[in-house]
């Protein structure tokens, strides 16, 4: 039985080429997402082409830098011990007797007060602000270590009003339609106005893009329902999240944004430090494939490799890793996501989509096939979580590598048909050359999409020995595939 949950895996071009891409995605690869906060336009094309040329099937996520707050670039590290006083500015230059650690963000002392704490790497680094002038913030050091250039700042509790895209976003969003990519990752999405600023751009170029919204602060939690109104899906990106809210309150706020998606039929990605470890280590702690476990539990129809596959020295193994906690949770965990109930309109789809899940609780049900102009079909399948496979025959390039995101789906791109029966027939041609379904396998067909021709929507319970059969007599009678 294949997995269910789809890995998305971080590719960067230090360590991109053909059989490297190939390997991740017959261990288990679904998506390949690219981090533009660390890439060029020219780095991120590497990759593109790479990965095109393994697969036109595998979906591209570029995730967009967002309104983050970064050090500065600086010739070396600046070591630091408990108890030293440093000074942090956003201005280009400040004169003076001190040496201070530059930020990008120059309105940062006007809106930091004193008694925060600014947090650097991650959390690696802890100052508390004790004073401030005009020009700069006066901080103690809270634990040894050292500051680096280009590394991220977290100010908890403190709203800064970032814009929500900045120039280097925009020129990302502009390269990712010119190559055709499938999703963008927005960074720090706080409202639906983060979302609508980035579909603005894309309705500008006729681009089908769709957005994840990366929720990473109590903002973006606040507004997850009006996020989800314009957002194609969500990542839970646990991060800055971490940093941003008290770490206690991650697992619960994690657990409600996947509910909020899975009832919204929106797919939902949990990201950050899931095999940490496998960055430098052959295995993963039991901590970590808890973590996992536990995220594919929760309802999640994807979860998130960074730094494991971006220049971890265990790749593969991190990948195959994912793979096999999937398939262990999702064999074992029957009937766990049975009472999702999705919300929407109570039409002709959501019954049937309903319908068919059903059959295969109920029944020895080994797929559910079906067809889809659009996609909504299938999303709707997925989100009521078949325990079997989803083979979802799509007639657009672009909306089969989207929904490759979705939990349970397997999509395959096919020619549009004009009759039922010559749908029934591309459909037994595709599965028998690409999956390995026996002749007593029972399936559950939904189908019935016609982008021209005649025909209606219908579930049809079958075995794929018989759907052979019905190609068979099909053909007889002189119909042409």
């Amino acid at each position: 039985m294949r997995k269910k949950t789809k890995i998305v895996a971080t590719i960067s071009d230090m360590c991109c080429d053909v059989d490297f891409i190939k390997q991740l995605y017959d261990a288990g690869m679904d998506v390949v997402r690219l981090n533009t906060a660390h890439q060029s336009p020219e780095d991120t094309l590497k990759v593109i082409n790479v990965v095109r040329a393994v697969s036109d099937k595998i979906p591209l996520l570029l995730d967009t830098k967002g309104p983050e707050i970064r050090t500065m670039p600086q010739s070396a590290p600046v070591p630091l011990k408990k108890g030293d006083t440093v000074y942090f500015t956003g201005e280009a230059s400040v004169e003076g007797e001190f040496h201070p650690i530059y930020v990008n963000y120059p309105f940062f002392v006007r809106d930091i007060p004193t008694g925060t704490h600014i947090l650097v790497d991650d959390g690696e680094m802890d100052f508390v602000v004790t004073s401030k002038d005009d020009k700069k913030l006066t901080c103690t050091v809270m634990n040894d270590g050292a500051i680096k250039g280009r590394k991220s700042i977290n100010v908890p509790g403190i709203h800064i009003d970032l814009p929500s895209l900045t120039q280097k976003d925009i020129d990302f969003i502009y390269f990712a339609i010119e190559n055709n990519l499938d999703f963008i990752a927005h960074s720090f999405v706080r409202t639906k106005e983060d979302v609508l600023a980035v579909q603005r751009i894309l309705d500008e170029k006729n681009s089908s893009i769709k957005i994840i919204a990366k929720i990473e602060d109590q903002q973006g939690v606040d507004n997850i329902e009006e996020i989800l109104d314009h957002a194609y899906g969500v990542m839970v990106a646990r991060g800055d999240m971490g940093i941003e809210i008290a770490a206690e309150k991650i697992p619960t706020i994690q657990k409600m944004i996947i509910r909020a998606c899975n009832v919204r039929r929106k797919p939902v990605i949990v990201a950050t430090q899931m095999l940490h470890t496998m960055i430098s280590a052959p295995r993963a702690t039991r901590a970590e494939v808890s973590d996992v476990a536990n995220a594919i539990y929760d309802g999640t129809d994807a979860v998130m490799l960074s730094g494991e596959t971006a220049y971890g020295q265990y790749p593969l193994e991190a990948v195959k890793t994912m793979a096999r906690i999937a398939g262990e949770v999702e064999n074992r965990r029957h009937g766990v996501t049975k009472n999702i109930t999705p919300e929407g309109p109570n039409d002709v789809t959501t019954f049937l989509s309903r319908t068919a899940v059903e059959a295969a609780f109920t029944l020895p049900v080994k797929a559910i096939i079906a067809d889809s102009l659009t996609g909504k079909t299938i999303k709707y399948i997925a989100a009521f979580r078949s325990p079997c496979p989803i083979f979802a025959m799509l007639y657009d390039k672009s909306i089969m590598r989207q929904l490759a995101l979705s939990y349970g789906v397997y999509a395959y791109y096919m020619q549009p048909r004009e009759t039922t029966d010559e749908l029934m027939i591309g459909i037994y041609n595709m599965l028998s050359s690409v999956e390995s379904l026996d002749k007593d396998d029972m399936v559950t067909v939904m189908a019935g999409n016609f982008v021209t021709g005649t025909g209606s929507s219908f579930v049809e319970l079958t075995t794929f020995a018989k759907l052979q059969v019905r190609r068979d007599h099909i053909l007889k009678d002189g119909v042409v595939a």
